[in-house]
């Protein structure tokens, strides 16, 4: 294993004054990783290595943004270099993220790795706590907001967006929502005037473009309050707009946070047919809290019923889920249930 410490310390060529070592080398490429994936290259590792790791990821929050940025990119180009049998860098590089992390994250991390190379500065403001980020971008153009936003993860928009003013948060949405693709030259150009705004600053994670789905996420962090007062203003402006998001914000396994007794409330509201079709789609951990609230008698009735139903089309299945997602909704504005999450406190 000490040739691989090695290897690690000579990653970087850290751009600060100071040179930082192979563990602090190996603790930012580590956290950049993930828990899960850092578990398993840890438990490669000697006891002696694991805890100089340890050690230097508690003082990673000393290092310097220029340096994190320096170590990433240095062991993406290191690993781009290593040609084998003729491969290309790219095709070695996905091939060894395919084995290493799997597929579906493999490609995450190439497009990830493909964006950051024409945005660097626009990647690295995930680094950055969620107030210098606001200071950084809240005089821009709500469409270049908009932007950056989608490249944010939802906490981190949601924690922006809520330092701007609620007819500036409803233009950025609205702008969000209808954001599809954005050209690699606009792009560059954005990535640009962050670059001068971080270098014009003494203070000083990418997720995919932008879309409905995107600003519900971003909802579903923000507080309650504030999100009323969004959507509000959204349903002023596009009706069907905020009705869509509205919908994205609310799916089925939301009904996990309902209580027992709203649970029981919303059930007689709901045939046996629609909760049978529903059910026929969704994940163990619904089925039992719909079950535990219902009579022996009627649960059994309700599983043979589930058993016993054929093969259905999932348009079919959505719609039974809409059907009671609309009537918990209802019962909600009524005041007869709380939706709960987002930390609802009774009183």
């Amino acid at each position: 294993m000490a040739a691989e410490s090695t290897d690690v310390a000579e990653v970087s060529e850290s751009t600060s004054e100071e040179p930082i070592n192979g563990p602090f080398n190996a603790a930012i490429l580590l956290m950049a990783m993930g828990e899960e994936n850092a578990a398993n290259v840890l438990m490669h590792m000697e006891p002696s290595q694991v805890q100089a790791i340890g050690e230097a990821m508690n003082d990673v929050g000393t290092v310097s943004q220029k340096d994190i940025s320096a170590t990433l990119d240095q062991f993406i180009n290191r690993i781009e270099k290593e040609y084998t049998m003729g491969v290309s860098p790219d095709t070695y590089l996905a091939r060894m993220l395919d084995r290493a992390i799997g597929k579906e994250a493999a490609i995450a991390v190439m497009s990830k790795i493909d964006k950051d190379s024409i945005a660097p500065t626009l990647d690295s403001l995930k680094w950055m706590p969620d107030d210098v980020v606001a200071k950084l971008i809240r005089d821009e153009h709500p469409q270049f907001i908009a932007i950056v936003l989608s490249y944010l993860n939802r906490e981190k928009s949601a924690s922006v967006l809520e330092t701007m003013e609620d007819d500036r948060k409803v233009d950025i949405l609205v702008r969000l929502s209808r954001l599809d693709k954005v050209h690699p030259v606009a792009l560059k150009e954005i990535d640009s005037v962050l670059e001068q705004r971080v270098s014009e600053s003494i203070e000083i994670q990418l997720d995919g473009a932008g879309g409905i789905k995107t600003v519900a996420e971003i909802l579903n962090e923000v507080p309650t309050e504030m999100e009323e007062i969004i959507l509000e203003k959204l349903a002023e402006i596009d009706s069907e707009l905020s009705a869509s998001i509205k919908e994205k914000m609310f799916v089925f396994e939301n009904l996990l946070a309902i209580d027992d007794r709203g649970m029981q409330t919303l059930l007689r509201d709901v045939s046996s047919e629609t909760l049978v079709c529903a059910l026929k789609g969704a994940n163990q951990e619904i089925q039992t809290k719909i079950f535990s609230n219902m009579s022996s008698r009627a649960a059994t009735l309700l599983k043979d019923d589930l058993d016993a139903k054929g093969p259905m089309r999932l348009a079919e299945v959505e719609e039974a889920q809409k059907e009671i997602l609309v009537c918990a909704m209802s019962l909600a504005e009524e005041g007869k249930i709380n939706l709960g999450g987002k930390g609802d406190d009774f009183v």
